[in-house]
């Protein structure tokens, strides 16, 4: 008789939340500063390919001080591991990804942030100062929150 083998504990999934943009770097600068996250510092990667001939180039750009990928960038949770050979985030992260066309619709994903109690509108103006915008302020039953924007039209929520 063939044994079945005792599960074994579920492997948590490293993920990235990957959002096109008009200006990756004016993006993620916005939102490492709107989150606390920090930018990732791929320059090392970066370095190594220009120096082997497997990027151009054109194809990066100088980012607070260091050569980073022109098209993305990345930002990251500051407690969560990360490739130190790459700069490459191995837990909660935003990847900002250039694409020619600019947003036309409504997000289908987007973030809710939660300052804590009671810190919802200092939250805001410090969102806005940023250069986020406010589109609504919402009162339901359910709870109350403020409808946002980001640089690019991005929607997001202050809750």
């Amino acid at each position: 008789m063939t044994q079945t083998p005792a599960p074994t504990p579920a492997t948590p999934v490293h993920w990235k939340l990957v959002i096109d943009a008009g200006d990756p770097h004016a993006q993620a600068d916005f939102w490492a500063a709107a989150l606390g996250y920090e930018v990732e510092d791929n320059s090392p990667l970066v370095r190594r390919l220009l120096e082997a001939g497997a990027l151009p180039g054109e194809a990066t750009v100088d980012s607070h001080g260091r050569p980073a990928f022109l098209d993305l960038i990345a930002v990251r949770h500051p407690e969560d591991p990360y490739d130190e050979d790459t700069g490459i985030g191995r837990g909660r992260r935003l990847l900002f990804q250039r694409v020619p066309e600019a947003k036309t619709v409504k997000n289908r994903l987007h973030l809710d942030l939660h300052p804590g109690e009671g810190r919802r509108e200092g939250e805001v103006e410090r969102l806005e100062a940023l250069g986020a915008s406010v589109q609504r302020h919402v009162k339901e039953p359910s709870g109350e929150w403020v409808v946002m924007t980001d640089p690019e039209g991005n929607e997001f929520c202050v809750a």
